[in-house]
């Protein structure tokens, strides 16, 4: 079994940030453990936005729709929780007598995270299939999935008797699960721990599938997908699964999002959240994995940080923030220290080989100079 660098690399930063968020609760503060739990849904997204777009080179513009999808699927089921069997206030004001037939089985828990699992999945499954199919790739899928989250959010704002319309669905406090109110800290550690874990589950499960034979597809996929075509292999397949994939991770981080925050609405499903979950991945690096979620996180703390400290000017900070991300940072965050990584192990190993060689030459030097040395005085 030999030893390996780069896997120590990949998995032990990893492990040290996992350890800090199981210890955090012990040290923050209710509030601040509720935000760090939204930063930990963050997260998740940019593991599975960094599947797609670091590995397979497509970016999705339309992750805050999956992700907006699974929030809603969830605080549906929440609304009804906390409107205590009655009509929900929405629904009432707008004009509604009863419950529209769509909102009925999420009554059912169980039914109501399964849903908001698949239909964003599918959703990925159907449009996926036939974008890669026709060959659409590059900054075109790019507008199509940020057109499709357009569309969407407007009409989610549009269909105010059914999804809340511009203010969402708000108002979950007093919703009870497992005969605890949702704000009690039993409940809202609960909900930390499972982002947590599950932004464990997907980074390992997201590992995996790229050290495997797919995720090696998937890469060369990337650099030349006429050859991978060429040599057999199904290019629509590989992609579709892929992105079929990180719309699910999406809609799992939306459905521990909810809540956690209290609130879902149209404003955190379009353009401009998936546009910042494309920043998260680039600020951290891209094809990192563990990049993607430290960019997740420290952009959302920067931003946190910044809108607290200078409410009035805090998105010029913010953009400069990012600015200087890009600039020296190309490789984000964590591609950076990779990279730097790699050229000192380069530049020791090479060392390593110079002083081994002149070890060599030195102690075989003498052994010539003595057999030459035994060989002349034979001769004499």
């Amino acid at each position: 079994m030999t030893f390996s660098w780069m896997g120590l690399l990949q998995w032990l930063p990893f492990v040290i940030l996992l350890v800090a968020l199981l210890l955090a609760p012990q040290y923050l503060s209710d509030f601040r453990l509720s935000q760090l739990g939204k930063f930990v849904t963050y997260a998740i997204i940019a593991i599975g936005l960094d599947l797609i777009w670091g590995y397979g080179g497509m970016l999705s513009l339309g992750q805050g729709l999956f992700f907006g999808l699974g929030a809603y699927g969830f605080a549906m089921y929440l609304k009804l929780q906390a409107s205590g069997g009655k009509l929900p206030d929405f629904m009432f004001w707008s004009g509604l007598e009863s419950l529209p037939w769509f909102w009925v089985p999420l009554q059912n828990p169980i039914f109501a995270v399964i849903a908001a699992l698949i239909i964003p999945a599918l959703i990925a499954g159907i449009l996926g299939y036939f974008v890669f199919r026709s060959r659409v790739q590059g900054v075109y899928f790019s507008i199509i999935t940020q057109a499709l989250t357009l569309l969407t959010s407007i009409w989610f704002i549009g269909q105010q008797a059914y999804t809340g319309g511009t203010n969402g669905i708000t108002n979950l406090a007093s919703a009870q699960l497992f005969g605890k109110s949702l704000l009690s800290p039993e409940i809202q550690h609960g909900f930390y721990y499972t982002s947590v874990i599950m932004m464990a589950g997907v980074y390992v499960l997201t590992s995996l599938i790229t050290n495997s034979r797919f995720g090696r597809m998937l890469v060369a996929l990337n650099a030349n997908e006429a050859r991978v075509r060429f040599l057999g292999y199904d290019p629509v397949m590989i992609k579709t699964v892929v992105f079929v994939l990180s719309a699910a991770i999406a809609a799992l981080a939306g459905i521990l999002f909810v809540p956690q925050v209290g609130i879902i609405s149209p404003s955190s499903m379009g353009v401009v959240p998936s546009i910042e979950m494309v920043i998260w991945v680039a600020i951290g690096g891209r094809g990192t994995l563990f990049g993607a979620a430290i960019g997740a996180l420290a952009v959302s703390y920067a931003r946190s940080f910044f809108s607290e400290t200078y409410p009035e000017i805090w998105q010029y900070f913010f953009g400069l923030l990012f600015v200087v991300g890009v600039l020296f940072f190309k490789a984000g965050i964590v591609g950076t220290l990779i990279n730097l990584f790699n050229r000192l192990r380069v530049r020791f190993s090479r060392e390593e080989l110079e002083m081994s060689e002149h070890g060599l030459s030195y102690y075989r030097t003498p052994a010539k100079t003595v057999s030459a040395t035994t060989s002349e005085g034979g001769t004499q």
